[in-house]
């Protein structure tokens, strides 16, 4: 109960430090204006969230992304009108993986709270090790060298993954390692991942909000048993996939916002992600 306490009092401080200042007085009765919210933040707010679409990578067995026009014209009455359908499996694309996706007792999306999806960020970058190994795991090592570097993961920290593979987007062979579709393709996926040997150092010793990786997934590319995703889902600790823009973003002081659809029930579901840089 404190934790949670202490991660919404920390979510609206992160809120409350994006609202306007009003500045000082000019006399008793007439305060300046203050500057409005969204031109203070049109400068900060980088999009990490690649669109829905006909490119949209999905995993090999998962349904794409599909759109159809129900709508779209001028009405009788000379108005434009559009509107549409649309489709898609529940993790593909800039997503979603809800605890519920490997643990039965794990929230589902709907169940997952707010203040878990948003607060400060930090940015981890292998972009070195995973150029010169497309098979690479993070590891424990890897995460403590970063701490030496700068300071030890903060409690109820976001915490991003960068490999750089945001590189080959939308390419699916470069970005999967096959352009194969269907149960076939699985056995040829190549890209990094978290160690779950480091997965288990996050549990076991920091106290993290949630975690993002700009791969298709947590786990890497040749992983069998998905043994990362099983660590963070059996702690509760939701997971973005398909991050984009990790580049774009400090390496700390960001704020992150990153909502995805509430499906009641879901395991996953295509999510808009947003950082805030200082």
């Amino acid at each position: 109960m404190e934790n949670h306490r202490r991660s919404l009092v920390a979510a609206l401080a992160a809120c409350l430090a994006l609202l306007p200042a009003c500045g000082p007085m000019q006399d008793s009765d007439t305060p300046l204006e203050p500057t409005p919210l969204g031109a203070r933040l049109a400068a900060n707010v980088i999009d990490l969230t690649y669109a829905f679409g006909d490119e949209t990578i999905y995993w090999p067995t998962g349904e794409g992304f599909s759109r159809t026009a129900t709508s779209e014209g001028t009405t009788p009455q000379g108005y434009f009108y559009a509107a549409g359908e649309f489709s898609s499996a529940e993790h593909g694309g800039t997503h979603l993986d809800a605890p519920f996706h490997f643990s039965s007792d794990g929230w589902t999306v709907d169940a997952i709270p707010p203040d878990r999806l948003i607060g400060s960020a930090v940015v981890i970058d292998v972009t070195a090790q995973a150029g010169a190994d497309p098979d690479y795991r993070i590891t424990p090592e890897d995460i403590q060298q970063w701490e030496a570097e700068h300071t030890p993961l903060p409690d109820d920290v976001i915490v991003l993954l960068r490999t750089g593979w945001g590189r080959y987007w939308p390419n699916r062979e470069q970005y999967l390692g096959t352009s194969k579709t269907g149960p076939e393709a699985v056995r040829e996926l190549h890209f990094p991942g978290l160690d779950p040997e480091a997965a288990q150092w996050i549990v076991g010793n920091r106290n993290v909000k949630a975690i993002g990786i700009d791969t298709p997934s947590i786990d890497y590319g040749q992983s069998q048993d998905f043994r990362t995703h099983q660590i963070l889902a059996a702690d509760n600790i939701p997971v973005f996939e398909n991050v984009a823009n990790l580049d774009q973003l400090p390496v700390e002081g960001a704020t992150v916002i990153a909502l995805p659809m509430k499906i009641e029930g879901g395991s996953g579901g295509p999510l808009r992600i947003v950082g805030i840089a200082p």
